[in-house]
């Protein structure tokens, strides 16, 4: 039987088959991904064949292969350094939901997640929750992030879950497709899948201590049926988006806005650093290239994890709502 990966809790696998049932499945052995070494072998947005096997009274439902996937979204093991944890899978679009403040969203951490969906070949697009709560400040700063992100490609939309205000427009960003929400703890993502069919009701507490730090992070998501023909995978709050196995070389090429204009720099590998006559650095002193953005691929760049990792939930205000 073929079926799709719906929820992932380390040991146990909820798949929905083709017929639409749902079977509770387990794996047998371990499974071995091609070039990934990950904690988790099998993620939501998987398609997977499975067996039923019945030993007795007891009936197993048994996983038994992975299909390749056309794109997944991963992040650094913390203090697994050389392992990653595959989020999800079989992404059409993923959703980062970005907050002015309460919590704060930094620059560096919307690029790392953006340049990782580039990397996957995942389509991106920014979600600015929360505008009810927006004063002069933070609508500002919203307008002026909007058109850092808006002019090199990405499309965003502005939604608040609590007045319904922008829903409309991300129903028909979703539709027919495989989408996933992420983001900090404390954005609004469940709030948000709550405010698209409230018949879900999840849960808006907070991200137990539990659930971030550790050796293996606890990070279960699950993917939902909506009823205007959407998937939505719900993840838990990230803290912090480590770019994973990334040659230096190749990182230019996932900002947009490099991009489009390495072919102008004299060396054919320039790294827009401190090689003379580039057309990045030249684009940045005529603002063309907003800092933010140079600042967070040089981060990348030198490996910078410093800041991906910084808690900035440290007075414990980390609710999801």
């Amino acid at each position: 039987m073929t079926g799709l990966v719906y929820k992932s809790t380390g040991s146990w696998y909820t798949v929905k088959a083709n017929n639409g049932t749902f079977y509770e499945c387990r794996i047998k052995g371990k499974f071995r991904i091609k070039g990934i070494r990950s904690t988790n072998p099998v993620a939501v947005g998987d398609i997977v064949d499975f067996k039923i096997e019945a030993t007795g009274d007891d009936v197993d439902a048994v996983i038994t292969n992975i299909h390749e996937r056309k794109n997944y979204i991963i992040r650094k093991s913390v203090n697994l350094s050389k392992q990653v944890h595959i989020i999800a899978s079989n992404i059409d679009t993923l959703f980062l939901l970005v907050t002015i403040d309460n919590p704060p969203t930094t620059t560096s951490f919307i690029d790392r997640f953006l340049v990782t969906a580039e990397a996957y070949g995942i389509n991106a697009i920014l979600v600015f929750n929360k505008i009810d709560t927006f004063d002069s400040a933070a609508e500002d700063e919203q307008l002026y992030l909007q058109y850092i992100y808006s002019r090199i490609g990405y499309t965003c939309l502005k939604v608040s879950s609590t007045e319904g205000k922008g829903i409309e427009k991300l129903k028909e960003a979703m539709k027919g497709k495989v989408s996933m929400f992420s983001g900090h703890s404390g954005v609004g993502k469940s709030t948000l899948v709550n405010a698209l069919q409230p018949s879900l009701s999840l849960k808006t507490k907070a991200i137990s201590e539990q659930h971030s730090q550790g050796q293996h992070t606890t990070t279960f998501a699950e993917m939902y049926d909506l009823d205007f023909d959407a998937k939505i995978i719900d993840t838990p709050g990230i803290r912090g988006f480590g770019v994973v196995d990334m040659e230096k070389d190749e990182l230019g090429d996932y900002f947009p806005e490099f991009f489009a204009i390495k072919d102008q720099c004299k060396f054919n590998n320039c790294l827009h650093k401190e090689e003379p006559y580039c057309a990045v650095k030249d684009a940045l002193d005529e603002d063309e290239i907003a800092w933010s953005r140079y600042r967070s691929y040089i981060q990348i760049l030198e490996g910078d994890d410093e800041n991906y990792r910084t808690d900035i939930y440290g007075d414990g205000k980390n609710n999801d709502q």
